[in-house]
């Protein structure tokens, strides 16, 4: 089958506007990579050269100096403890709003999901206030209320669009059977929404992770600090250790990487099912 002319010019234009878009998100994460295996000197001198020797001892500096692992387990115990708590109240408010219809129904989810159009930072000193006043500064538990409130307009707009999407027949047809509203939820329900669960969660997740306005407010002290903190501490007043630091970085990046690898089918299912069903 011949190609026009017209229609090679156009899937090269196209081959090329995709290969230059990969690079620019490729690129930057390779040289971050290469950086955090070269010598401080190296980096001053050239600072996009080859190292002349793998510098691996740059990821143990990174866990020993920044209390690392202490971080790396607080963030972890963060943003699990995150993600379970927001899917556990947004599939329920979801089921609500996306299979049971009464009196403002609409006026409430569009009071929910205006959340998404707020910045983040528009709540430092409402959140701030509220944690201070009641007495959860400087802890854990306060970063998983914040990032589980944070989360759930966008969770909101995810998991009822998934539900609504699910046929009404199947619920009638478990109301038939006898299922209570209880069992309608946990037994129909909530696993066919799946998908679209996984796909907010993993925004959560994400965002717990990678967040650090929030946590440098409401944190003082190491033992409550999440790992993006921990960033800050190969930086003093006379002298930056850049090597350790984008090692440091290299390490945080990585469950977020793993997170979608292994879960970007359902986060695609979820994201196209809502969109093209809700």
């Amino acid at each position: 089958m011949k190609h026009s002319p017209t229609s090679i010019i156009g899937n090269t234009l196209k081959w090329i506007l995709l290969i230059s878009l990969l690079a620019l998100a490729l690129l930057p994460l390779l040289w971050l990579l290469v950086s955090s295996l070269r010598t401080n000197l190296e980096l001053q001198t050239d600072p996009f050269g080859w190292p002349q020797k793998f510098q691996w001892v740059n990821y143990a500096n990174a866990l020993a100096m920044a209390s690392l692992p202490r971080l790396l387990l607080n963030s972890v115990f963060v943003a699990v403890v995150t993600v379970v708590l927001n899917s556990l109240v947004t599939s329920m408010g979801s089921f609500i709003l996306a299979r049971e219809h009464f009196k403002g129904r609409d006026v409430i989810y569009t009071i929910l999901t205006a959340g998404v159009l707020v910045p983040v930072i528009s709540f430092m000193v409402p959140y701030f206030s509220m944690i201070t006043r009641s007495g959860l500064y400087n802890t854990l538990l306060a970063l998983i209320l914040v990032y589980t409130a944070v989360n759930i307009p966008v969770s909101i707009f995810l998991v009822t669009a998934f539900m609504k999407s699910i046929p009404k027949e199947l619920e009638e047809a478990a109301i038939m059977d006898g299922c209570g509203f209880f069992k309608r939820f946990s037994m129909i329900i909530l696993p066919l929404s799946r998908s679209g669960i996984v796909t907010a969660a993993t925004f959560c997740f994400i965002y717990s992770w990678n967040e650090f306005v929030m946590a440098m407010l409401l944190t003082s002290s190491v033992e409550s600090r999440t790992i993006q903190l921990g960033i800050k501490f190969f930086s003093s007043q006379f002298i930056t250790d850049y090597s350790s630091m984008y090692a440091a970085v290299i390490i945080t990046i990585i469950p977020s990487i793993l997170g979608y690898v292994f879960l970007h089918d359902k986060i695609i299912g979820g994201l196209t099912t809502g969109g093209v069903k809700g």
